[in-house]
């Protein structure tokens, strides 16, 4: 499956989804009128107008490059990432809010039935598994606002346990476990969104790859043949995809198609790394001097792959 097709399709899975759980314990909070439950229909309430948002993002960062955009609409992902982080936060909040009111009240109200267990354990298994499908394909397809739904499905998946927790315990005849629940899953709501903030504020700001995937870009230039030297290596986020700059010393003596083909076959080396968008490749001649003695000792070990 193309990214464009898979990224689209989760987008519309995760909607569907969300929109049959939050109707689902919609129904259950009106009859029981557990506040777990009604923390858990509106943190299923926020997923579908985060889901709606996902749909539409990932329609135009899948769209083709144009004149306006001629690396394509990838990096709009991050903001789209970020929207998801603020409706957890605004859902988050809410539910904080109505659980510590009801602590402090005293005016809790315990769920009767089966309803509203069945419910929040389907909500479980049904987060469960869209977490492991957002995070096979964003990991696949390298999109940060998939793996930012998947991250925030694993912790509806923490909440929706919290919530069933707090549910039996009131029934079972501690009917404060019920708000306290209500807490335990603001709490873990608000903590998912500070990770989906943290994960994507890099990819906004141009933070470098992580170390392994530097060195990587490192070795597959050092260990071309023609190559002497590397320097001036930089790596830096461009929405989800990272740019790449460098540097290779080479032989004087090389005619300029030759070195013309040097500086193809390294682009095309540090191109099939899946992160990697675009890459630039400045060759100099060894005889400049401009190799950086500091660089010698790091990359020292690259040179017996050559």
């Amino acid at each position: 499956m193309n990214r464009v097709r898979a990224m689209r399709r989760v987008g519309l899975v995760v909607l569907g989804v969300n929109l049959l759980l939050v109707v689902g314990k919609l129904l259950v909070w009106y009859q029981s009128g557990s506040l777990a439950v009604g923390s858990e229909a509106v943190n299923s309430l926020t997923d579908v107008g985060y889901s709606v948002v996902i749909v539409a993002g990932l329609y135009l960062t899948t769209q083709p490059p144009d004149s306006q955009h001629p690396h394509g609409h990838e990096r709009i992902e991050p903001f789209v990432s970020l929207f998801v982080a603020v409706a957890i936060f605004v859902a988050g909040g809410l539910i904080l809010w109505r659980a510590l009111e009801s602590l402090s009240t005293g005016d809790v109200t315990v769920a009767t039935g089966p309803w509203a267990i069945l419910i929040l354990a389907f909500t479980g298994g049904a987060k469960f598994l869209l977490y492991r499908y957002c995070l096979r394909i964003g990991e696949v397809h390298n999109s940060p606002s998939i793996v930012a739904t998947a991250m925030d499905n694993r912790n509806d998946v923490l909440t929706a346990g919290a919530a069933l927790v707090g549910v039996a315990g009131a029934q079972a005849g501690f009917p404060i476990l019920d708000p306290i629940a209500a807490v335990a899953v603001a709490v873990g709501i608000v903590y998912s969104g500070v990770d989906i903030v943290r994960d994507n504020i890099e990819y906004l700001v141009g933070g470098a790859p992580p170390e392994n995937l530097r060195r990587e870009i490192i070795r597959r230039a050092i260990t071309h043949s023609e190559v002497e030297g590397v320097h001036d290596v930089i790596a830096h986020y461009v929405g989800p995809e990272i740019d790449v700059s460098l540097h290779v010393e080479v032989e004087g003596d090389h005619t300029l198609l030759e070195a013309h083909d040097i500086e193809s076959d390294i682009v095309q080396r540090i191109q099939e790394i899946p992160e990697v968008d675009d890459v630039f490749v400045h060759v100099d001649p060894r005889e400049l001097g401009e190799w950086k003695d500091d660089e010698t000792s790091r990359l020292a070990e690259f040179t017996d792959e050559r």
